[in-house]
């Protein structure tokens, strides 16, 4: 689970190998941080290269989160009329977990 990842009870390279995740840095458009999509057996979470380290960290969690919360799973056809509340379902769910890790 993630909040394991937020309290240190795990570290990133184990949590993104049990979970299949591999993480890639290239150029993309300014204002797109990143995203994720899986590519068979691979959940793949591409990072803009050009931000913040700070960015680059948020960005990542924010895809653990669609990851998480089984947002890869929806129907194709549906994706496109919930990516907003998918959004804001990811963005929601690490607030929360960033609220009640253990520090």
């Amino acid at each position: 689970m993630l909040i394991n990842l937020l309290n240190n009870d795990i570290e990133e390279k184990e949590y993104l190998i049990v979970n299949n995740v591999k993480i890639i840095y290239k150029k993309l458009p300014r204002k797109i941080y990143g995203f994720i999509h899986r590519y068979i057996p691979i959940n793949r979470i591409t990072i803009n290269w050009n931000i913040s380290k700070e960015k680059k960290q948020k960005t990542i969690l924010h895809e653990l989160a669609h990851l998480e919360l089984h947002h890869l799973d929806q129907d194709s056809k549906m994706f496109a009329f919930s990516i907003e509340n998918m959004e804001d379902e990811a963005d929601k769910y690490i607030k929360f977990l960033l609220e009640n890790k253990n520090d």
